[in-house]
């Protein structure tokens, strides 16, 4: 089976959450996934699924915090570990699947270069898909990427106030 490249991206709530059932999915198929968090150090409640799901790995590259102005240099130092750490799962062929959520808002921030990904995909295994999360995929990305949803936001309960939920939005 050959893998594809898919984005989700836009400004809409449901990139995570669509990676996270494309992600369960894969494991009730029997297939193995690895789900790498750029950005995110916070304790999210997907972080508990791996002890159901024997075929799923999640690891964060990031602080317990989201960045919010300009990174520092242990953000830049997490997400470029994640990459490296990715790039040898992508290629190695042991993955059916995996994730690298956020990983435009890494680029966003400039925490490693467009250039970079382009080349992991490249020598990624053919069987593998790899699933891209996060706002603001760069250009270079979607033109190289298999399938690209873009989700938007019409409306969202955040603007009255509502905050993330446990089991929900984390």
């Amino acid at each position: 089976m050959k893998g594809y490249v898919q984005i989700y991206t836009g400004n809409g709530k449901g990139k995570t959450t669509a990676a996270l059932g494309l992600s369960l999915r894969a494991v009730c198929a029997g297939k193995k996934v690895f789900f790498g968090q750029f950005v995110k150090g916070m304790k999210y409640s997907e972080l508990k699924a791996p002890q159901f799901l024997n075929q799923l790995e999640i690891k964060q590259y990031g602080r317990n915090c989201f960045i919010r102005k300009d990174p520092e240099e242990e953000d830049i130092r997490l997400a470029r570990e994640g990459l490296k750490d990715l790039q040898m799962k992508i290629k190695s062929g042991d993955y059916d699947i995996v994730v690298m959520d956020e990983l435009n808002i890494a680029l966003f921030y400039k925490l490693f270069e467009v250039k970079d990904v382009l080349k992991l995909l490249r020598e990624k295994h053919e069987k593998t898909e790899v699933i891209i999360t996060g706002r603001y995929a760069p250009t270079e990305l979607i033109e190289v990427a298999d399938l690209v949803t873009e989700m938007k936001e019409i409306k969202h309960y955040y603007q009255q106030g509502v905050q993330a939920r446990e089991g929900i939005e984390k």
